[in-house]
């Protein structure tokens, strides 16, 4: 076989770990899925946010109807 079909890799003595970046201050590192989570409930706050200010704006331009004689 020639180096280009099976090229040599280094095969490190311990397995590097797949977790995420230890956090720094008091608080353990979370799990992914609990980070999605609190982000998730984060933009929904936003966006709950969003959609009641752009409520109140239109509410605000929108023409009021005539009143009839």
């Amino acid at each position: 076989m020639s180096q280009e079909a099976a090229p040599e890799r280094a095969v490190p003595e311990q397995p590097v770990p797949q977790s995420v970046p230890e956090q720094k201050g008091a608080e353990a590192p979370k799990g992914l899925l609990q980070q999605m989570e609190e982000l998730m409930a984060a933009l929904s706050a936003d966006l709950s946010q969003l959609d009641a200010d752009l409520q109140s704006t239109s509410d605000r331009l929108a023409p009021s109807p005539d009143p009839e004689p």
